[in-house]
């Protein structure tokens, strides 16, 4: 059980980083690449609570819920990028969220180039990025059922 929970942390921990690396090399996330993040960052101390021993199998599943929850994300997100299904009106090219905004926001010159619509694909290798986070992230969900399964 313990090799499946560091491996399903580390894979956590490298899922996680490789998005602060896009970052880095200038793919600026959109909000619903945010909200993939958040699930990661659990599942990683969900894994480092139970490789410390505070139970262990309830933390391994818990990181399993966290695990499926940004693969779900992630899936969605693919699916608004490709067009399948309207995304969130607040980060997709329909504008709707404008209204959200304050008169100094809307005429703001400084935020225009980091805007990163949720339905622009910035990045693909086969499959998008948020594509990649949903099929990855649901193989470590299987490792945290798995570990926790297991006595």
């Amino acid at each position: 059980m313990t090799r499946l929970i560091a491996l399903a942390t580390a894979g956590h921990v490298g899922l996680l980083g490789g998005a602060f690396l896009f970052q880095l090399a200038g793919y600026a996330p959109c909000a619903m690449c945010l909200w993939q993040r958040w699930p990661h960052a659990a599942a990683i101390l969900f894994g480092i609570l139970a490789l410390s021993g505070v139970m262990p199998r309830a933390m391994a599943a818990l990181a399993g819920v966290a695990a499926v929850v940004t693969s779900g994300i992630g899936f969605f997100h693919a699916g608004v990028e490709q067009g399948w299904w309207p995304g969130p009106g607040s980060c997709t090219g329909g504008g709707d969220g404008l209204s959200s905004l304050s008169g100094t926001d809307l005429l703001s010159t400084e935020v225009t180039d980091t805007i990163v619509m949720c339905d622009d694909i910035v990045w693909q290798l086969g499959l998008t990025m948020a594509g990649w986070n949903g099929v990855l992230s649901l193989g470590l969900a299987a490792l945290w059922f798995w570990a926790a399964a297991r006595d």
